[in-house]
C-alpha cells in the first residue's frame, strides 16, 4: 500500500499507548498499530505503558511482534514506562532495546500468579452442590466448589514455575543480565524506576518527553521539531457522532474493568501486579 503522507511520516515518530491490564483486546489494538507503523513506514515508535499486566499468552505475542519490527522492519523503538509497568509490562517494555522510567515509576513485580476462588463453605451453608461429570481427574481443577487437592497443587505449581522461567528467561534476554541476576530480584517485588535503572532493567530516567526525543535522535532527526503520530483505535461512528458527556472515570468504572478482567481471566496464569 502507498501512503500519501509517506515522505513526512519519515520525519515524524509513531507513538502508540499500552494502558491497563493486558489482555486480547489490548494485544489485538496494539498488534494492528504495529503494522501501522510499518505500512506508513515510520522509522521509530515510542512505545508509552502505563499498566500492571496481564495474561501470559497476550503478553508474549506482543512482546514478539515489538521484536520482529525492530528487527525486520529496522524500527527504533523507546519504550516509556508511565506511573506503573510491572509484571506483563514489563515483559512487553523490555522488548524494547531502550527503556525509559521516571524515577517514580513502580514497576517490577517479575513473577507469576493464578488465582481460583474456594467458595464451597459459603455454598455448603446455602445447600447449594455441584454434580460433575468429567473425563480425567483434573478436567475440574480450580474448580470453585471444591479446595484443591495436593497433587492439583503440584500440577499447577509446575505450570507457574514454567512460566516464570519463561519470564526470567525474556528478561535477561531483553537486557543483556544473567538469568541468575535477574532470579536475584525477580521474586515478585516492585520497585521505582530508580531501583530499575541501577538494576538495569531501564536504560535512563526521564519523562515521556525525553524518550520522544531519545527515539528522534536515534533516526537522525531534530528533537525540537520532531512530531509524534498518535496510532489510536478508531472510535466507534455512534461515539463520533453523539458528544461525550466527559472522559473523567470513577473509582466505580476502574472496578467494574477489573472485575470483568478478572471475570474472563480466572484460572489463567498472570503476569500482573494486584495492590
Amino acid at each position: 500500500m502507498i501512503w500519501p503522507f509517506k515522505k513526512r511520516t519519515k520525519k515524524q515518530i509513531a507513538r502508540i499507548e499500552i494502558t491497563g491490564a493486558i489482555a486480547s483486546e489490548t494485544r489485538e489494538k496494539v498488534l494492528k498499530a504495529f503494522k501501522t507503523v510499518v505500512e506508513k513506514q515510520f522509522p521509530a515508535l515510542l512505545l508509552r505503558i502505563d499498566s500492571p499486566g496481564g495474561t501470559v499468552g497476550d503478553s508474549q505475542e506482543i512482546f514478539a511482534a515489538l521484536q520482529r519490527l525492530q528487527a525486520e522492519k529496522d524500527v527504533k523503538v523507546v519504550a516509556s514506562f508511565g506511573n506503573i509497568s510491572a509484571s506483563g509490562g514489563v515483559y512487553v517494555g523490555v522488548g524494547a532495546k531502550h527503556i525509559v522510567a521516571n524515577p517514580g515509576t513502580i514497576t517490577g513485580s517479575i513473577g507469576v500468579i493464578l488465582r481460583g476462588n474456594n467458595l464451597e463453605r459459603l455454598l455448603d451453608k446455602i445447600g447449594v452442590s455441584f454434580q460433575v461429570v468429567k473425563s480425567g481427574p483434573y478436567k475440574d481443577i480450580l474448580s470453585f466448589d471444591r479446595q484443591l487437592t495436593a497433587e492439583e497443587e503440584r500440577i499447577l505449581q509446575e505450570l507457574i514455575d514454567t512460566s516464570y522461567q519463561q519470564f526470567v528467561a525474556t528478561v535477561a534476554q531483553g537486557r543483556n543480565l544473567e538469568e541468575e541476576t535477574v532470579r536475584s530480584f525477580a521474586d515478585g517485588r516492585i520497585f521505582t524506576g530508580q531501583q530499575a535503572l541501577e538494576l538495569g532493567i531501564v536504560d535512563r530516567l526521564g519523562t515521556e518527553e525525553d524518550a520522544r526525543r531519545w527515539a528522534a535522535e536515534l533516526v537522525g532527526l531534530d528533537p525540537d521539531k520532531t512530531e509524534c503520530y498518535h496510532i489510536e483505535e478508531p472510535k466507534p461512528l455512534i461515539k463520533r457522532l453523539i458528544p461525550s458527556r466527559g472522559q473523567t472515570r470513577t473509582a466505580i468504572d476502574t472496578a467494574i474493568d477489573w472485575l470483568e478482567f478478572d471475570l474472563k481471566t480466572n484460572g489463567l496464569p498472570l503476569w500482573l501486579y494486584r495492590p
